[in-house]
């Protein structure tokens, strides 16, 4: 593994257990209600945006490069569970009927992860349709992420080894 290879793959580990440790250290309490709760759901919007905005981010920097590592979308990827991790576990203890099983932080990312690799063992599910709005989104993101990345991914070795086949 080159030096140039190691560093990146430390920047992004270091970035996902930034992204987890920030997960677990954001103050939330549940009965919350009134204007806190109104700024809870608007911190968790602005959470999510800005995992959004970071994923279009990566796949536009990704389509106009020649580079193969898709460590950017990696950390996007993550950020993108995290943030859903967080808007889930919001939910859930602001309203316990809006998820069955979800009671806990690590519940939270647990279900945002199975739901991520389309696992979904079903112990944690969305009951109440807030709950079931939040992991549509959550599915539709999770889809645009891994087909792009797989899109890009193989588009890139595609490139590559054309180019290597004309000599160019």
């Amino acid at each position: 593994m080159s030096d140039v290879t190691k560093a990146a793959f430390l920047r992004t580990l270091a970035a996902v257990v930034l992204l987890v440790v920030l997960y677990y250290v954001i103050p939330v309490e549940p009965g919350v209600s009134g204007w806190r709760l109104v700024l809870r759901s608007l911190g968790a919007c602005v959470f999510l945006a800005g995992a959004i905005t970071l994923v279009v981010w990566q796949i536009r920097r990704r389509m106009r490069s020649d580079q193969l590592p898709l460590d950017g979308l990696a950390v996007a990827l993550v950020a993108g569970a995290v943030a859903f991790a967080l808007a889930d576990y919001v939910l859930a203890i602001t309203n316990a009927s809006q998820f069955e099983g979800l009671e806990t932080r690590t519940d939270a990312l647990y279900f945002a992860l199975s739901t991520l690799f389309t696992v979904g063992f079903g112990d944690i599910h969305a009951a109440g349709q807030g709950a079931r709005i939040l992991v549509i989104f959550q599915m539709v993101f999770n889809i645009v992420v891994l087909a792009t990345g797989a899109s890009l991914l193989v588009n890139q070795a595609t490139s590559r080894v054309r180019s290597r086949r004309t000599g160019s």
